[in-house]
This record gives structure tokens, C-alpha cells and sequence, in this order.
């Protein structure tokens, strides 16, 4: 029997990346304290939200990934936790400025970076403005006996992403984001529906997904938190609410989602002769 245990952290952030980095290794170390054996993070965690508006001093932010302060920290973190620690950060390559995650091993070691496919671009998420749309191709890798794959926020949204990690040998979906309320229409509530995307992609790959979101209000815009672990039929294995700090925690059974995923023959019936539409523009 494969079994292996996640967790997922929700908390608020400050514009200081050290109290941030302080704040997350704290509940890394919690999550591992509870058998935790990968220990996802919210999105771009270092600081504030800053995508919400268009501001060039932003961009010193970004560093590549063997210089960003968070990315060491979290390396540092799992090699003495002995964990697997999915970090988000904003990575800069040259000229060119991304919106990755680097995956980082038991060891410390880096072991691929994937950078965000999806960018999103309106009010409160001005994200074109910062990031180019990712160059990897998604991304899949080893982790304690198993496979999993991680998309990026609005990455989330998208059943191709969760698919194609699927054929990519993933058997566990992770989603590090940042969302919250619509500057533009603050009757709008896309909580519900965030959840629901996610849990359709379990659903429709007989898949667990795990997705861990920040929460608090910054400079008026407010993350609703929400983060959860749901099982290969969408069952919510664990579940915080718009406000709570802390960490979620489950153990997966993968040998078990891998023989509903069989019997469901959702990859058997796939017709992938019909599918070119799909790869086409509109």
C-alpha cells in the first residue's frame, strides 16, 4: 500500500519577506510535526499580493531561483525536516520575469522549476503586467514513492493543466494560489467556484487535489482562504474556512485512487483523434 501524507498552509502576509519566511517555516514545521511528508505553501509568499496594480519598482522583487531568499530558506527548512516543500516565488531569468515554483526534495535540492502557463490580466490580478506565460511545459516529480504535479493559481482553473499532469504520470494535483475578492464587482464571490473547479478536476481524474490560499486584507483587497485536501472522489478530506491560520493535514491512499481511476475508465475511453479542436485557437 502507497500511502503518503500532505498538508497545506493558509495564513496572512505581511509586505516582509523575513516575517513571511519566519511565519511559513512555522507551520512547515507544524505540518511536519503531523507526518506531513509535502507541505505546500500559498502563492508568492514572500510579500504582499503586488499584481494588483501596475507598479515597475515591483519587479525588484524577482531573483532567479538559486538567489531568491525564499527559495533558500524553504531548501534549508527541507532538508532538516526531511520534507518536500513546493515553493512560489518570483523569479526573474535574464530579462524575463516569471511567476514559478521551484520543487524542492528532502535533500534540499531544487529539483525543477515550473513556471506559471496561465497568466491572468484584470482588475485586482494584473498579472501580464509582471510575468511572461511560463516556458516549461507543466511539470510532474517523484515524491515519496509517488508522482505529483503542481499548477500555479489561475492555472487551477483549467482542466487541460489537470489533465496533462495526469497523462504526466501525476497521481496527486497541487495548487499553490492567491485569491480573493473582485475589486470590480464586490458582489461577486468566486470562492464557491474556485473550489468547485478543483474539485472537478479530482473528480474528473480520480485524482486528490491539494490547495492551500492565503487569507487577510491587503491594501483593500481581501483572500478568502478556503484552502482544502479533497480525496480522488472529491470528498474533502480537510477544510479551513475565510479565516483561519494554520494547517491542513491528510494521508492519502494513492494505490487506492489508482484502481477507482481504473474502474472510473476515464483514461481508458479517452478519444484523443477527437481532441484536436482543442490545441487550436479560437
Amino acid at each position: 500500500m502507497t500511502q503518503i501524507s500532505v498538508a497545506a498552509l493558509q495564513l496572512a502576509f505581511s509586505d516582509d519577506i523575513d516575517a513571511n519566511i519566519a511565519e511559513v517555516s512555522k507551520l512547515v514545521r507544524e505540518a511536519a510535526g503531523k507526518g506531513a511528508q509535502v507541505v505546500l505553501p500559498p502563492e508568492l509568499f514572500e510579500g504582499h499580493y503586488f499584481c494588483q496594480v501596475e507598479d515597475e519598482g515591483m519587479f525588484a522583487r524577482a531573483r532567479p531561483v538559486g538567489e531568491h531568499k525564499a527559495v533558500r530558506a524553504m531548501q534549508a527548512l527541507a532538508a532538516e525536516l526531511k520534507v518536500h516543500i513546493p515553493t512560489s516565488f518570483f523569479e526573474a531569468d535574464g530579462p524575463h520575469h516569471y511567476n514559478s515554483l521551484a520543487m524542492i526534495d528532502p535533500d534540499g535540492r531544487v529539483q525543477g522549476v515550473y513556471r506559471k502557463s496561465h497568466i491572468p490580466d484584470g482588475p485586482g490580478y494584473e498579472e501580464k503586467f509582471y510575468f511572461r506565460p511560463g516556458n516549461t511545459g507543466f511539470k510532474v516529480w517523484p515524491a515519496e514513492g509517488t508522482t505529483v504535479g503542481v499548477g500555479i493559481c489561475w492555472d487551477q482553473w483549467y482542466p487541460e493543466t489537470a489533465r496533462a499532469m495526469m497523462l504526466m504520470g501525476a497521481q496527486i494535483l497541487f495548487y499553490p494560489t492567491a485569491i480573493g475578492n473582485e475589486p470590480h464587482d464586490p458582489d461577486l464571490d468566486t470562492s464557491r467556484l474556485w473550489r468547485r473547479a478543483m474539485i472537478g478536476h479530482a473528480v474528473s481524474n480520480v485524482v486528490p487535489v491539494v490547495a492551500a490560499n492565503r487569507i487577510g486584507t491587503e491594501n483593500g483587497q481581501t483572500f478568502y482562504g478556503h484552502s482544502f485536501i479533497c480525496d480522488q472522489r472529491g470528498d474533502l478530506l480537510a477544510e479551513f474556512g475565510a479565516t483561519e491560520t494554520g494547517v491542513l493535514v491528510a494521508t492519502l491512499d494513492i494505490d487506492l485512487a489508482k484502481r477507482h481511476r481504473a474502474a472510473f475508465g476515464f483514461f481508458r475511453d479517452r478519444r484523443p483523434e477527437l481532441y484536436g479542436r482543442l490545441a487550436e485557437d479560437i
